[in-house]
């Protein structure tokens, strides 16, 4: 190999590490801060309140001050697969005196239709809403018209409804989650509580590794990150799931639109909850622990075990949140909320600096190997103090995400954190790349479509072991 081609691999590889050494550093740290301001919180808890106060579980909460029915909204396109044991399991589960499951449905998609009619058999409280256009449009397009049908009951019935429960099709709910909300929307806007993935059993090893990485993501999530976004006074956003939403939140923000659910939107949940916090409404982020004792108030569910309906679900979020949510939401709030949406949309640049990292590597071994064949040595170390800075933060990050997946599932999940975490940067750099491509067609041609997710139902319940 000539000589300058040497050289030019050598700068490409110092460049690259360096790039990625700096951006791992903005990053870690960024990291930290969170990190720091959630010890904080949970020694101040456990001091100032837990100290004198037993802690609050579902069973303790304060009974409602005023009565109302709980409407549960899903939206459900080609979910034949997983929807008739959705409803199965609300239906044997939530003992609320008043709620009601409302299904939105589109008329060129009879097995839907018919695998929530086989379950439900003319029970009162599922509602199945059926579109006025076949599918896919949006699934906020889906949400409005479970919305119109909802008001309409409301007239005809002279029931109000208090707020407005999102769940997924694939969603196990839990059986004090209606408790949780009923007591708590009276005092906040909007009510979240965790969501805790589950790994896709019976497809393989692959699978699971697959679909179990986003436990950790999760736990880490609902675990420490949305609890301090709460704590620092940021908006509290809508997961999309397992989320309660005041009935009459809703209706002001539906007065702007067709409805409540901007069909617009990609993420439609999340740019919710940050709306409604600009509005001046108080989201609470909510981990409560069950009230029969076993476990937390959460929602379970199933996330893709392929590794392209993974990329595809991410790219998603990431073209929803970073791309399109940066254009219709901008950057407004106090410096709090602007943090936080600096860090919801760092997932580009996150991946540009992972891409470098995993990029110098080969670079810089075929650079070694032609240094070793022509007897030129190169030189592309990462300055000291950068590196040893990274690796603590490396390791700190990898130690702080076990030791959350751990609190939410077992030692055996919080080992395999670091298979978990080298998967999830896959997945981010390709779902980047993918967004980027999704944002270019939605600048171009203005249209969305449901870009949606082929579900599976979780085997066995963790809920009920």
């Amino acid at each position: 190999m000539p000589l300058d081609s040497i050289v030019v691999l050598e700068e490409c590889a110092r460049e690259l590490a360096l790039f990625a050494a700096a951006g791992f550093l903005v990053g870690g740290l960024d990291d930290l801060i969170i990190d720091l301001i959630w010890f904080g919180r949970l020694s101040w808890r456990r001091i100032a309140i837990y100290s004198r106060h037993e802690r609050a579980s579902a069973a303790s909460l304060a009974p409602p001050r005023y009565p109302g029915r709980l409407a549960i909204f899903v939206a459900a396109w080609q979910e034949s697969a997983v929807i008739g044991a959705m409803v199965e399991t609300a239906l044997a589960r939530l003992h609320h005196p008043d709620w009601r499951l409302y299904i939105g449905c589109y008329p060129n998609d009879p097995g839907t239709v018919a695998a929530i009619e086989r379950v439900a058999d003319g029970d009162p409280h599922v509602r199945i809403v059926i579109g006025d256009r076949p599918g896919p449009t949006t699934k906020a397009g889906c949400l409005n018209w479970i919305w119109q049908a909802m008001l309409i009951d409301e007239a005809s019935s002279g029931v109000p409804v208090k707020a407005v429960v999102l769940h997924d099709a694939e969603d196990i709910v839990h059986a004090d989650e209606l408790t949780v909300y009923d007591a708590l929307i009276e005092r906040f806007a909007l009510v979240q509580i965790p969501v805790h993935a589950l790994p896709v059993r019976g497809f393989g090893r692959w699978a699971e590794l697959v679909s179990g990485h986003y436990c950790g993501e999760f736990a880490e999530a609902h675990g420490k990150q949305v609890v301090v976004r709460e704590a620092v006074g940021a908006a509290v956003p809508s997961a999309g799931v397992g989320c309660a939403i005041g009935r009459d939140w809703l209706a002001r923000i539906a007065e702007r639109g067709v409805g409540p659910f901007d069909p617009e939107s990609l993420t439609e949940d999340y740019e919710l909850g940050l709306r409604i916090g600009a509005m001046g409404g108080r989201g609470a982020f909510v981990r409560l622990p069950a009230a029969d004792g076993r476990g937390m108030v959460a929602v379970h569910a199933c996330f893709p075990h392929s590794l392209r309906a993974s990329v595809r679900q991410k790219s998603r979020w990431i073209t929803g949140i970073s791309l399109a949510g940066w254009d219709r939401l901008g950057w407004q709030g106090g410096f709090a909320e602007r943090w936080m949406r600096l860090r919801d949309r760092r997932a580009l640049l996150a991946a540009l600096v992972l891409a470098a990292a995993y990029a110098a590597l080969p670079v810089w071994g075929v650079a070694l190997a032609a240094s070793g064949i022509t007897g030129r040595p190169i030189d592309v170390t990462i300055p000291l103090p950068l590196m040893v800075a990274n690796l603590g933060l490396l390791g700190w990050r990898v130690a702080m995400r076990a030791a959350i997946t751990a609190r939410v599932y077992d030692r055996r999940m919080a080992a395999l954190t670091p298979v978990h975490m080298v998967i999830g940067n896959a997945v981010a750099m390709m779902a980047a790349w993918r967004a980027l491509g999704l944002y270019a067609g939605l600048v171009r041609h203005g249209r969305l479509r449901w870009d949606k997710t082929v579900h599976v139902f979780p085997v066995t319940d963790p809920a009920a072991s």
